[in-house]
């Protein structure tokens, strides 16, 4: 007889000695899982994708279903499907977060966002999702294979992050808007102090604070600029600002911007 299939993609037949192709597969979960390797090792991702999800369905519980979880992540992020990599990444470290590959996981949570970063000019709230995944890597698990590299694209999605608030506010400052000005480049000096981006904030806090008429910021940032970068046009640029008021670099140790670098040389 002739089976038709229902709106919701079920299927009737009219005998019931009729196979229902929906019938729960038997497969053993073993057998699944090596099809979906051999899948995946013969380059058809989908396919493998597939299986996997399949094994996860049947056997939920399951060491196979466990092990599909992180294929399934490192599938989808090889075929560009972040999201879905990041969900089966993150449902993995749920369910089994002591288990020996959530470094793993974790990592390919960084990657998927990684590979998302827009450029300077758009939000960043994915630049902000991969460092923060790197950087819970490398805390939590500092001898694991992938902190290498996950710091080389920590120090990278934080300059990025960097240069975003150096972007908003360069826009402040040139709206001679300098409180949120400031606050853009404290941001910087306090999160970010490391990036290559510290040395025009410092600067811009000279600027910022001059403009306002606040001289003993704008005289310590400037001096704070000097003592970790003297030889850089940033300095120069401030010591001149200063000196055409009459004014000199002066650090206060009182100051946040002192106290920011207080016993740190990022030289």
């Amino acid at each position: 007889m002739v089976c038709l299939l229902l709106p919701l993609g079920l299927a009737a037949c009219s005998s019931t000695g009729d196979q229902d192709d929906y019938a729960l597969n038997d497969t053993p979960p073993e057998v699944l899982y090596n099809e979906g390797l051999a899948l995946r090792s013969q380059g058809n991702l989908k396919a493998a994708d597939d299986k996997f999800r399949e094994l996860d369905r049947l056997y939920p519980y399951s060491e196979y279903a466990k092990r599909s979880l992180v294929n399934m992540a490192f599938i989808n992020y090889r075929r560009g499907n972040y999201t879905d990599a990041i969900t089966s990444a993150r449902r993995f470290l749920t369910l089994y977060p002591g288990n020996e590959d959530a470094a793993y996981a974790l990592y390919i949570i960084g990657q998927s966002y990684y590979a998302q970063i827009p450029d300077i000019t758009r939000d960043q709230r994915v630049t902000m999702e991969a460092a923060q995944a790197f950087s819970e890597l490398i805390q939590r698990y500092p001898d694991s294979e992938y902190v290498a590299d996950s710091r080389t694209k920590l120090i990278a999605a934080e300059d990025q992050l960097a240069g975003k608030e150096m972007q908003i506010g360069r826009y402040y400052l040139k709206k001679r808007n300098y409180i949120a000005a400031i606050n853009r480049f404290k941001t910087v000096v306090l999160e970010y102090q490391t990036t290559r981006h510290v040395e025009e904030a410092l600067f811009r806090l000279t600027e910022s604070y001059y403009s306002l008429g606040v001289v003993n910021e704008a005289q310590t940032a400037a001096a704070v600029l000097g003592h970790n970068f003297p030889d850089t046009a940033w300095y120069k640029n401030a010591y001149a600002l200063l000196n055409e008021g009459g004014y000199a670099p002066s650090e206060d140790s009182g100051s946040w911007i002192s106290r920011a670098f207080d016993g740190i040389n990022v030289l």
